[in-house]
């Protein structure tokens, strides 16, 4: 699985040396992290939804989530600061280039009326997010065992500097983009 590591060192590097003319090996962007996160609005009133959400996001990352707590009192939502409304996973190193690979060759074919990803969702720096609708989409998850079907943001951190690069980056890694 550790494919497109090995990808990125004799490929995807000169590739975009050769594109935006850097003048250092160390210029060129890669991979930082990739941070799941999954946000259960619903906590607030059951909290062993929590406890599914967290199980499921291990079986998809293959490592521990951290439970997120609310960092402000919302009176509107029943929401008090402290309490458990989330689960995320930062994923680094290995286990995030072979999440890479299978988010790229596994699971985004799986979704249904796939037309690619939007090209939009950069921050301005590089970085790219990701929505999810369902985590059924991923190979892992036994559809008999879900109890409800739930959506998760996936943030891709990239060391690029515009997204132009970081675009180009996640292009060159596979990542299929819409054309619009």
């Amino acid at each position: 699985m550790a494919r497109l590591k090995e990808r990125y060192q004799s490929e995807i590097t000169p590739l975009m040396q050769e594109k935006f003319a850097y003048k250092s090996v160390m210029e060129i962007p890669k991979f930082e992290k990739v941070v799941i996160n999954i946000g259960l609005g619903e906590a607030v009133v059951n909290t062993k939804v929590l406890d599914s959400a967290v199980e499921e996001l291990t079986l998809i990352s293959g490592q521990k989530p951290v439970i997120t707590k609310a960092k402000r009192s919302i009176a509107g939502f029943k929401l008090r600061e402290g309490m458990p409304i989330g689960a995320k996973v930062t994923l680094r190193g290995k286990k995030m280039y072979e999440f890479i690979d299978k988010m790229v060759n596994v699971v985004l074919p799986r979704v249904r009326d796939f037309r690619g990803v939007s090209p939009k969702s950069f921050d301005g720096r590089g970085n790219y997010s990701l929505g999810l609708r369902e985590q059924l989409i991923f190979p892992e998850i036994d559809y008999d065992k879900v109890d409800k079907v739930r959506g998760m943001e996936v943030v891709f951190v990239t060391t690029a500097k515009t997204d132009e690069e970081g675009r180009e980056l996640l292009r060159l890694s596979g990542m299929p983009f819409s054309k619009d």
